[in-house]
C-alpha cells in the first residue's frame, strides 16, 4: 500500500502508477477549515486517480488531516452533533468520489502536535466515538487511522493501557514509523527496524517497540500497518563513519529547507546508485550499514554530509518484519518518492515473498 500526495503529482501521475505493487492507494489529503468544513486537495487529481486505480483492481483511499492540517479534530469530535456533521460530510465524499475508505491522519489526540492545534482532554475518547459512528453509516467502507509508534494518550495524558475498541472498529492503523530524527548536526535513523544495540536515545521509537507497544495495549497485530519512508534527511555533519564503498567525482545535495529529501533524488543528483543486485554511494558519497537500526546512510567527506534514510535492502527487511510479526502490511509515504524503475516497492515486495 501507499500515499499519493497532490503536490508531488507532478512527479508521478495517477495513470502511471504501477498498481500491481500497490493493492490499495490513500489519498493525501482532504482538510478541514475553522467551520468544520472538508475540503478536498486538487478534487480532479483525486477523480483521476480513483478511475485508474480502479480500472486496475487497486482501492483508494481518502486521507484527512495529516500533519499540518490537523487543527480542527478536536472540535470535529467534542460533540455529539460536530460528529454527526464531520460522518455527514464523509458520507457526500466517500459516495461522490467513489472512495473505498478513509483514513484519519490525527497524529496527537488529546496533545497539542503542531503548535496551534486545538486539543482537550477528552479527544481519544471522542476520536473512538466519532469511528464508532462513522462504522454504523458505512458498514462495509474502509476505515484506517494513522499514528505514532506509542499508542493514543488518554485523559491523563498518557498513553492508553487498552486501545482493543479502536481494533473493533478500524480495519488498520497504520504506525508511521519514520522522522525518528531528522535534520541534525548528529544525524540518527529516519526509520529504524529496531533498537538492536539497546543504546537509542528514543527507544519507544522504531517499528519492533511500536508493534510492541500497540499490541501491548490490545489492539490486534493483524490490523497493524507499518509505515515505511520513501524518503530520508541530509544532514550538515562530520560524523564519523565505517567503511568506504564508493569513489567518484563529488556531489552536494540538495534537499528541502528541513533537510528531507526523497529516494529518487539522491539517485538523480549522484549520492546513490542501484543496480538489480543492490545500491551504493557514489559521487563521493559512501554507503554504510548502521545494525543498530538495520538501516542505511551515506556520507560524503567533500561535501561534509551524511545521508539517513531506507533503500532496498532495508526495505526488504522492514516487509520481512511485518510477514513474520502477523502485521497487516506495509504503506510507503509516499510513493512518488521511488524511482521509476521502482526499486523500494519491488523490495518490499520481494520481503513479503522471502519471509
Amino acid at each position: 500500500m501507499g500515499y499519493y500526495t497532490s503536490w508531488n503529482s507532478q512527479i508521478l501521475e495517477p495513470e502511471e502508477i504501477d498498481f500491481a505493487i500497490y493493492r490499495c492507494i490513500t489519498y493525501a489529503f482532504a482538510t478541514l477549515n475553522e467551520a468544520l468544513q472538508l475540503s478536498v486537495d486538487s478534487p480532479d487529481l483525486l477523480e483521476r486517480l480513483v478511475n485508474a486505480a480502479h480500472a486496475k483492481g487497486t482501492c483508494v483511499i481518502l486521507s484527512i488531516g495529516g500533519w499540518d492540517d490537523s487543527a480542527y479534530f478536536s472540535s470535529a469530535v467534542s460533540t455529539s452533533s460536530n460528529r454527526t456533521s464531520f460522518v455527514q460530510q464523509v458520507i457526500e465524499l466517500f459516495q461522490n468520489y467513489k472512495l473505498d475508505g478513509f483514513d484519519f491522519d490525527w497524529e496527537y489526540p488529546g496533545q497539542e502536535g503542531k503548535p496551534g492545534n486545538q486539543f482537550n482532554n477528552n479527544d481519544t475518547q471522542n476520536f473512538f466515538a466519532f469511528f464508532q459512528l462513522l462504522r454504523y453509516e458505512l458498514p462495509n467502507a474502509i476505515i484506517s487511522a494513522a499514528a505514532l509508534d506509542t499508542p493514543f494518550v488518554g485523559s491523563d495524558g498518557q498513553p492508553m493501557q487498552d486501545v482493543s475498541p479502536f481494533g473493533e472498529v478500524l480495519d488498520w492503523l497504520t504506525i508511521m514509523n519514520y522522522d525518528v530524527v531528522q535534520s541534525s548536526s548528529t544525524p540518527g535513523p529516519d526509520a529504524p527496524l529496531s533498537d538492536y544495540c539497546h543504546n537509542s536515545t528514543q527507544p519507544q521509537a522504531s517499528a519492533a517497540a511500536g508493534v510492541d507497544q500497540w499490541t501491548r495495549a490490545g489492539f490486534p497485530v493483524g490490523k497493524l500497518v507499518l509505515g515505511v519512508p520513501y524518503y530520508g534527511y541530509v544532514s550538515n555533519s562530520n560524523a564519523s563513519t565505517l567503511r568506504s564503498r564508493a569513489s567518484s567525482p563529488s556531489v552536494r545535495l540538495q534537499g528541502d529547507t528541513d533537510g528531507c529529501m526523497l529516494f529518487r533524488d539522491f539517485v538523480s543528483q549522484g549520492a546513490l546508485a542501484c543496480n538489480t543486485e543492490e545500491c551504493y554511494g557514489s559521487g563521493g558519497f559512501a554507503r554504510y550499514w548502521d545494525q543498530c537500526s538495520s538501516t542505511p546512510y551515506l556520507r560524503s567527506e567533500a561535501a561534509k554530509q551524511v545521508v539517513s534514510f531506507d533503500d532496498p535492502e532495508s526495505m526488504s527487511m522492514k516487509a520481512q518484519f511485518a510477514k513474520k510479526t502477523g502485521m497487516l502490511g506495509v504503506i510507503a509515504w509516499e510513493i512518488a518518492g521511488d524511482t521509476d524503475k521502482g526499486d523500494l516497492g519491488l523490495a518490499i515486495e520481494h520481503g513479503f515473498s522471502v519471509a
